[in-house]
């Protein structure tokens, strides 16, 4: 008769789907109610605008306030240069000066078309009401291919959302150490800088200024470093985490809609996100002479830094857990765990029946048999699968024809022990690759023999143990 594992249906068939679709799920409804509520409606909200005239600041204000109640923050300087310098250098996003019949309003393209078109129609309609004339005047125009003026944009997303990418692909990278994936993601961000400027001021997408470059590699390297260090902490929930960072979050608040137009919330997610500094960095170093630069370069090298610091507390951890192994005599040549890539995990690690496997049944990853010394299956064998840092990954037990078999494991290095009560146990190291079926068998003799139980207490002992027979 097989023997055959159960496990309740139920609640295992519950489980898969709460974990497959808890993401999904968090993501669809963070899509839903972020970027819908970023872009409808664009309103302005605490703009700050600056008034040529101190005697015309009160009416302007008095007038903004009506239509646009705490849409904009107005301040006064002495004439029409001053208030013209000040949307040069990014202390307003508009300036007005009034005299007689004519009235000028100074606006930079270079903020986003849609702001200059929300402030031309709002100061039409206020020089209309007082019978004057209005002049508007573009101080930082773009170039003629970027016409709304959110092609930095674009390439901020294009530099932003594949760091996060290239940090995913080297969790998988189990042979490079922590100093090698640094050193390869300030290569591929370099690379990924110098290709993307080449394509944007070589197809004239943004003027041909080599400052961008900084800005861009900052970017790259902001998002793959604190993405490398946030990994091993947020664990299984690292895709989460990074898609709901640089897409949710930083998509609707990176200045595609210009970020005088958002509610707060992405106001104050602008101010923080690696991707809304980049454009403002890429904007003020393109447009602005390097005006209001400092800032967000300021909270980029921050995410850098918080990376290396997660970096160095993971490092910090596994140092405490060797020393604590040390103290207890474990073996010092255990390997250190690799980081598992979570955004490509392999499914649960699973215990399979064994039986002829049709189509579309899950198939062995790990397969074998656990017979006695004179080659007769051995029912009830326990089985337990352990990765190189001795943590469990899944246990089972034989069938009546000594058979296990196991699935979803992750690749790599694995341990198998088979124990039974009045046999010396042993243990099997094996390599598991992609979709290749691995078979360890055991041979497990009765501890009553002096020899066979000399022989199992050497394959057990950590400082003689290789692998078993």
């Amino acid at each position: 008769m097989k023997h055959r594992i159960e496990r309740p249906r139920g609640i295992s068939v519950a489980r898969v789907l709460v974990e497959t679709l808890t993401m999904p799920a968090v993501l669809f409804l963070g899509l839903l109610f972020c970027f819908p509520m970023a872009f409808h409606q664009p309103q302005p909200h605490h703009a700050k605008l600056v008034i040529a005239d101190p005697a015309v600041e009160r009416d302007v204000d008095t007038a903004l306030q009506r239509h646009h109640p705490g849409g904009f923050e107005v301040t006064a300087v002495a004439d029409a240069r001053e208030a013209r310098r000040a949307v040069l250098d990014r202390d307003g996003v508009a300036g007005f000066a009034a005299k007689g019949r004519h009235a000028v309003l100074y606006v930079a393209k270079a903020n986003g078309a849609t702001l200059e078109q929300a402030l031309t129609k709002g100061f039409t309609q206020l020089a209309a009401r007082n019978h004057q004339k209005l002049t508007v005047t573009d101080v930082a125009p773009t170039v003629s291919k970027d016409g709304p003026g959110t092609t930095v944009v674009y390439f901020g997303i294009a530099w932003n959302v594949p760091g996060y990418i290239l940090a995913t692909t080297l969790l998988r990278a189990v042979t490079f150490n922590r100093r090698k994936k640094l050193i390869t993601v300030a290569g591929v961000a370099g690379l990924f800088s110098v290709v993307g400027f080449l394509v944007g001021a070589g197809l004239g997408f943004f003027p041909n200024d080599p400052t961008a470059l900084a800005i861009a590699f900052l970017l790259t390297t902001a998002v793959a470093t604190f993405s490398l260090g946030m990994a091993p902490f947020v664990k299984h929930f690292f895709p989460l985490a990074g898609l709901g960072l640089y897409v949710v979050l930083s998509v609707p608040s990176s200045g595609l809609v210009p970020v005088q137009l958002l509610p707060g919330f992405f106001q104050a997610l602008h101010a923080v996100m690696p991707l809304g500094n980049a454009v403002d960095a890429l904007r003020g170093v393109l447009y602005f002479d390097g005006a209001g630069v400092l800032k967000p370069v300021l909270v980029l090298c921050v995410w850098i830094t918080a990376g290396m610091a997660l970096l160095g507390l993971d490092a910090w951890h596994h140092h405490r857990m060797a020393l604590r192994r040390e103290a207890q005599d474990e073996p010092e040549d255990v390997p250190e765990p690799p980081v598992e890539d979570p955004s490509v995990e392999a499914p649960t690690p699973t215990a399979l029946p064994v039986h002829p496997h049709h189509f579309g049944e899950l198939l062995p990853m790990l397969e074998g048999t656990v017979r006695d010394g004179e080659q007769q299956p051995i029912r009830h064998v326990a089985v337990t699968v352990m990765d190189t840092g001795g943590r469990q990954l899944v246990r089972t037990t034989t069938n009546a024809r000594g058979e296990y078999a196991v699935t979803g494991l992750p690749e790599g290095y694995i341990s198998i022990v088979v124990s039974h009560p009045g046999r010396g146990p042993l243990v099997h190291q094996k390599l598991l690759q992609s979709g290749v079926a691995v078979r360890a068998d055991f041979t497990l003799h009765d501890r009553r023999n002096a020899t066979s139980v000399r022989a199992g207490a050497q394959r057990l002992d950590p400082g003689h143990a290789r692998h078993g027979s």
